[in-house]
């Protein structure tokens, strides 16, 4: 924590990463059960979860073009006052509907619904490719696996092991009530983001963004292992994300949790993150980054083999745990790799090619989920068709590795 306590950019920068993923983790369980209260249908909920996550495929490469272009402090800031009104757009949706589940046809709340979770998708993209960006300017080369490991470790505290259950507590109380608190977490970012001083960069010339985009795109080419880590962790979140999106639906109708049993359990996931942050830096210093990276690649698929066959929720709750413990594992030792080794005037762009090959699958990954689902709800029961994702998503995950331990090289 020394680095806290001497670098008041980065202590900025925690507190905003600390807020902000507080209104993320709430609004990550509050925004799938408000799609579940509308409909039980698993391929409109997906539908919502594609929307969500679909702007890392279609804005991830421009964004990176604005990130090196413009002010990256500013960008956060409008981010997350954008993502402010975006989340009482979503309260006045709540009102606007008579009751739950509603009356008639669902399809235009879920539409509606969607459509609000697409803007603030955008709205994230430019917020975390800026994040990211901006953390080697305010924090030395040398401590950027300790930074990364406190910012994941925060993030997994707030989003995932107190957002939820606290999520869960609120949608008890008023289902408008975890989105009033995702405002005021957002505003509140926001204010602790524009007081961060960032050192002035130099302005680039303007030129054509496809210019501009070309050339991240080259160096990327011309750097192969992080062309293929990127590749790789879009395979591995189009497989989580299949297997995610059906979670609230499988944590409903196999485990029997309400929405505070699911914010309990995913918690209790939340935690492996806590401990990948805090003890992943020294495993990775202990045995190197090209193990660590087998490491987190052995244990991927283990939660969702677990998850395919069980029907325990503190069983489930060990997967997720795993899970998430992981995911911690892989991104500390990628992400500081590539801060590293990307100049900073291509930081913004190689950022969001990467992030347009590892996230923009999560999408295709949503609307697999409730396709396999509702394919597979006829033939084999809606049981079995709730575990059949998680079932690809560790077959999937197994091949990940027999790849990974022969093509990759840190």
């Amino acid at each position: 924590m020394a680095l806290l306590a001497k670098n008041r950019s980065f202590r900025l920068l925690f507190s905003a990463t600390a807020v902000s993923n507080l209104g993320d983790g709430v609004s990550a369980l509050a925004f799938p059960w408000l799609a579940t209260l509308i409909t039980r249908d698993p391929a409109l909920v997906a539908l919502v979860a594609f929307a969500t996550t679909l702007p890392w495929l279609l804005f991830s490469i421009p964004v990176g073009v604005l990130v090196d272009r413009y002010d990256r402090r500013l960008l956060m800031v409008r981010a997350d006052t954008f993502r402010l009104l975006l989340t009482c757009g979503v309260i006045s949706l709540i009102f606007s509907i008579p009751a739950f589940p509603p009356g008639g046809d669902p399809l235009g709340y879920i539409l509606a619904l969607a459509a609000l979770g697409m803007m603030l998708g955008t709205a994230e993209v430019v917020r975390d490719n800026a994040a990211q960006t901006v953390l080697p300017s305010i924090v030395p080369k040398p401590d950027l696996e300790s930074a990364n490991g406190q910012l994941w470790s925060v993030e997994q505290i707030m989003g995932s092991f107190v957002g939820p259950p606290l999520a869960g507590l609120l949608i008890a109380l008023a289902v408008p009530a975890p989105f009033a608190l995702d405002a005021v977490t957002f505003g509140v970012a926001a204010l602790l983001v524009w007081c961060i001083a960032i050192p002035q960069r130099a302005n680039p010339p303007r030129r054509r963004i496809r210019t501009e985009m070309y050339e991240g795109w080259q160096w990327m080419r011309g750097n192969p292992t992080i062309f293929r880590l990127a590749v790789m962790l879009g395979f591995i979140n189009g497989i989580s994300v299949m297997a995610m999106t059906i979670l609230i639906l499988f944590s409903q109708e196999v485990l029997g949790l309400s929405a505070a049993g699911h914010g309990v359990l995913m918690a209790v996931g939340a935690a492996g993150g806590v401990l990948g942050g805090v003890l992943g830096p020294r495993i990775i210093s202990r045995i190197g980054p090209q193990r660590g990276v087998i490491l987190a690649l052995f244990l991927i698929p283990l939660p969702f083999a677990i998850l395919a066959l069980t029907g325990n929720p503190g069983v489930a709750g060990v997967a997720l745990f795993i899970e998430v413990f992981s995911a911690l594992m892989w991104n500390i030792v990628t992400v500081s790799y590539r801060q590293r080794r990307i100049p900073d005037e291509l930081l913004g762009r190689v950022n969001a090619l990467y992030r347009f090959f590892g996230w923009g699958m999560m999408p295709v990954g949503a609307l697999l989920g409730g396709w396999i689902v509702s394919l597979g709800e006829e033939p084999l029961g809606r049981e079995a068709a709730l575990r059949l994702p998680f079932m690809i998503a560790a077959a999937g995950a197994w091949v990940l590795l027999v790849y990974g331990a022969r093509k990759l090289r840190l």
